[in-house]
């Protein structure tokens, strides 16, 4: 039989995507490779949300064609956003990818993949679609403690720097017993954490059902012990869903509230459609409302004409709201987005790297202080593993923070009570108790 190998670049969405690929391709009698070398089929599913990613792919596309030259029969294929946006490139520049197919094109490749074993033809595949969730496929989850369920795919926002709407299409949701039966076979499997994934999880809709009720359903899943969602947008977070991470024991007390940038005028060519103040108004309230709450964010920094002085209010944000972590980029522009349209990439790179090195600086610093503040406090931290350390075990606590601990026979998946002793900028170090 046929054997496939799948590398996968970029979000927790094309984790998932990669796991129903898996399915679908199972069912049709393919079987999966550990190395490239054994595979006849090779799959790169991508990312084009950041340059950096775009590079990775381009530079292994150019590897792996060299495994083509061993092996003519070999079929290299490009999924996911990056076939989605640079389908012409792919197709004609990079001679050897003989399949390239889009997020919503996953159903058609064991017919994609039987034309060009059988006519030595390329395959492509890129119509975006209004209606395909996938909510008929149960993904092949890789074993461990969470998983992922995208509860909706797309998104309607067209933030200017954005590429997600155009390579993954409008906004549609699963219907919620779809998520609840995935979730139940999760369960059933010994998943014990549960991950609802969305481009936009709080614009999650189907009939009268919202967002917070999808996580109360879910809740309702024997075996499943927590659940978190990324990520949310700050411009329509419903009271109601912060009631939910608040009451509901399952519901984890991390939210990621991606900021992007400090600046009212920034926001606004972001097409972000908040201000500053709304935003902080917004943690503030949710730390208020919610005992313990761990916030996470992203920044952008050098968005094109953004200034040293727009900078820092960005500065002043972390400052403020004093995230628990955050992710940090420098600007690059994609490729089809309105930002590529409409303004010149016009922050240096090295202002870029000063602005993102000083923004490093300062989060780093914010995660240890607020991080010194749980020495001496116990948390229930689900466990995920052996740590670096030969005698420890890793997990993470119910506001997501990766913890450490003497290794006390704990299984993957337990709830241990620890007592945290010390701490880094990015971990706890306790011990059981």
């Amino acid at each position: 039989m046929k054997k496939i190998y799948i590398e996968t670049y970029g979000c927790q969405m094309n984790e998932y995507d990669t796991e129903i690929v898996k399915a679908i391709l199972k069912k049709e009698n393919y079987h999966f490779a550990a190395t490239p070398e054994e595979a006849d089929v090779l799959f790169l599913n991508t990312c084009s949300v950041r340059e950096n990613a775009h590079q990775k792919v381009q530079q292994r596309i150019s590897v792996l064609k060299q495994l083509k030259r061993n092996n003519k029969k070999m079929v290299l294929g490009v999924l996911g956003c990056m076939a989605q946006n640079l389908k012409k490139d792919l197709l004609e520049k990079n001679v050897g990818v003989d399949l390239v197919a889009g997020p919503d094109s996953y159903k058609k490749l064991p017919a994609m993949l039987q034309h060009v074993s059988e006519e030595n033809a390329k395959e492509f595949s890129l119509t975006l679609s209004e209606y395909e969730t996938y909510s008929d496929i149960f993904p092949e989850h890789t074993p461990g403690v969470n998983a992922w369920i995208a509860v909706m795919r797309g998104c309607d926002n067209f933030c200017t720097f954005c590429v997600v709407p155009y390579t993954r299409g409008r906004e549609r949701s699963r219907a919620p017993q779809s998520v609840v039966e995935e979730a139940k076979k999760l369960a059933a499997q010994g998943f014990k954490q549960i991950t609802l994934l969305g481009q936009n999880v709080n614009s999650y809709r189907y009939e009268s059902a919202d967002f917070a009720d999808l996580i109360n359903l879910v809740s309702e899943v024997d075996g499943i012990e927590r659940i978190r969602f990324t990520s949310p947008h700050p411009k329509d977070f419903p009271e109601k869903l912060l009631q939910v991470v608040a009451e509901n024991p399952k519901a984890c007390a991390h939210i990621h509230l991606p900021l992007q940038a400090g600046s009212d005028r920034i926001l606004d060519l972001m097409s972000r459609t908040y201000t500053q103040k709304e935003f902080i108004n917004l943690a503030l309230r949710m730390r208020e409302t919610i005992p313990g709450l761990a916030l996470t964010t992203d920044v952008i920094v050098g968005f094109p004409t953004e200034t040293e002085e727009e900078f820092q209010q960005t500065l002043d944000v972390l400052r403020t709201v004093e995230f628990d972590a955050a992710f940090m980029f420098k600007y690059s522009e994609r490729q089809h987005t309105i930002a590529s349209r409409k303004f010149p990439d016009d922050v240096s790179e090295e202002e870029k790297t000063s602005r993102i090195v000083r923004l490093v600086d300062l989060q780093q610093a914010i995660s240890l202080k607020r991080n010194r503040k749980h020495i001496g406090e116990t948390f229930e931290v689900m466990v995920e593993g052996k740590g670096k350390k030969s005698n420890q075990l890793l997990g993470r606590t119910d506001g997501n923070k990766v913890t450490v601990f003497p290794d006390n026979g704990a299984k993957d998946g337990a709830l241990v009570t620890v007592k945290i002793k010390d701490v880094t900028s990015g971990t706890l170090i306790g011990e059981a108790v």
